[in-house]
């Protein structure tokens, strides 16, 4: 199979990995960009990307909290291009589409397309802005917590947003709250705690902890320990509750909330980036 040049360029992009290891991992692949990156990763490369991430590579990304402060929704519409992306009308367009699926707490994207914006639908809505810019637009991904208090947080440039909720409704968990969504946006963890975490994903970070082992001359008998042991290090860098606190690094996020309140915890979070 010919790797082509966009192909390698997309996957550095994704990984930040140099132009030869991406391509000589996109041909040993045959092409598959998930593949390759475990490649790039079993051989030792720091691979930058976040799977969950990998999105168009342009659009708007915002948050709200309703009223009640009960229900959190974050939202991202695809562009072609960052020109697009940061025009003023667009923004507001992607902010009303928000506004209205926190209004009527749309659950899930079917169900925000079909809700009517100015007497059409939001589906609508997406093709007729696809006519008006002449740029491919689209919903990229809409995510929803309900919880007995949530929060939300963009990042300035509105290409990360973060929301979050939490068992107890107070508002001196305020600052809590707003600490850990910009947690989860700067330190993007793929799940809650290592419960949460898939057997897919646990089975291919034990085969890259052993493929590493063994590179580094590690005798055969000693992988699989060592395999669990950078486990459980993955588990505390990638898992939400067992990340060290961005403020305070010698504890972790739920160390930090029961700090707080010793009952205090997160239910569910989400995070939405443009690559």
């Amino acid at each position: 199979m010919k790797i082509t040049a966009q192909q390698v360029n997309e996957l550095r992009k994704l990984t930040g990995a140099g132009m030869m290891d991406c391509k000589k991992a996109l041909v040993e692949t045959d092409g598959d960009m998930e593949k390759a990156i475990d490649v790039l990763r079993k051989k030792g490369q720091k691979v930058a990307a976040k799977r969950a991430d990998r999105e168009a590579a342009e659009g708007v990304v915002l948050a709200k909290v309703s009223d009640d402060k009960t229900f959190a929704a974050a939202i991202m519409i695809n562009c072609e291009t960052d020109f697009v992306a940061k025009n003023a009308d667009f923004i507001a367009y992607v902010q009303s589409v928000l506004d209205l699926a926190v209004a009527n707490r749309a659950k899930d994207a079917d169900t925000l397309k079909s809700l009517q914006l100015d007497g059409y639908s939001v589906e609508e809505t997406i093709t007729s802005q696809t006519g008006v810019i002449g740029e491919k637009i689209q919903l990229g991904r809409y995510a929803v917590v309900e919880a007995a208090r949530t929060f939300a947080y963009i990042h300035p440039g509105n290409r990360i947003a973060s929301i979050a909720g939490f068992n107890k409704a107070d508002d001196s968990f305020n600052q809590a709250g707003k600490d850990v969504v910009m947690q989860i946006a700067a330190m993007a963890p793929i799940a809650l705690n290592k419960e949460d975490v898939s057997e897919e994903t646990i089975a291919r970070e034990i085969e890259i902890g052993k493929d590493q082992a063994r590179q580094e001359g590690k005798p055969e008998a000693m992988l699989e320990k060592i395999a669990m042991g950078k486990l459980n290090k993955f588990f505390k860098e990638n898992t939400l509750l067992n990340q060290a606190f961005i403020k305070d690094g010698k504890q972790s996020v739920s160390q930090y909330l029961q700090s707080v309140d010793k009952e205090l915890t997160v239910t569910a979070f989400h995070r939405l980036a443009l690559a």
